[in-house]
């Protein structure tokens, strides 16, 4: 059975870091399905001339097919570079040395369940859930699954936020942990958008070795959205 969502803690405030992005609305559901839906209009505005150019040069003349063959690459390269720059957000980063990141991990699996320890384990990435939907956190960004998409956060690191980017990566996961489990969608609203898209995209553009925690994302997300209210 799927983990239930962690309840808000009495005097649950919003993340402070909102405050540096306050042009920004709040990230909800409604506001997930139009960033959705941007990233699939944009998409399919860098695609479908390029397809279009390709299927016009061969109707004009069959002798520029090596041309029209160019344009269908652009057409099939864009959106994979699109899937790449959301697969780099949980790229691992470098590690500090190995008796601080043993007790880092220590301590980050204290916040864990005994599966989530074992997915981390193999995979480098913890799995949440959410109310927003089902979440993989890394060591600098994160993936959400919500509905049939996946949305890719990167956690920029600028200011006081870069001597956190020398912590082991067990205490640089469960900073944004805590983060996300205090205020979900103050953290969506924080972290800056890289990808969203079919997450079999982006599971061909992550490493091999965290395919199974997206697996598990998705196999998930697919129990909770058949639960029963």
């Amino acid at each position: 059975m799927a983990a239930e969502p962690h309840a808000l803690a009495p005097g649950f405030e919003v993340l402070p870091e909102t405050a540096g992005v306050h042009w920004r609305p709040r990230v909800d559901d409604a506001r997930l399905r139009r960033l959705g839906l941007q990233w699939t209009l944009t998409t399919l505005a860098h695609v479908v001339p390029f397809v279009g150019a390709a299927i016009g040069l061969m109707l004009l003349n069959p002798l520029t097919l090596p041309v029209a063959l160019a344009c269908i690459a652009h057409a099939w390269v864009i959106p994979e570079l699109y899937a790449q720059r959301g697969a780099n957000v949980v790229r691992p980063r470098a590690r500090a040395d190995k008796e601080p990141e043993r007790r880092a991990l220590g301590l980050l699996g204290d916040l864990l369940d005994h599966d989530a320890r074992d997915l981390h384990k193999t995979t480098g990435l913890v799995l949440e859930p959410g109310r927003l939907g089902v979440w993989l956190v890394g060591e600098a960004g994160a993936l959400l699954l919500h509905r049939d998409r996946i949305y890719c956060y990167c956690i920029t690191v600028d200011g006081r936020a870069k001597a956190a980017s020398k912590l082991p990566s067990g205490d640089r996961i469960a900073h944004l942990l805590l983060a996300l489990r205090s205020d979900e969608q103050g953290f969506a609203t924080v972290a800056n958008l890289n990808f969203s898209g079919a997450p079999w995209r982006l599971c061909r553009r992550i490493s091999p070795a965290m395919a199974p925690a997206l697996h598990a994302a998705v196999a998930m997300h697919a129990s909770r959205s058949t639960d029963p209210v």
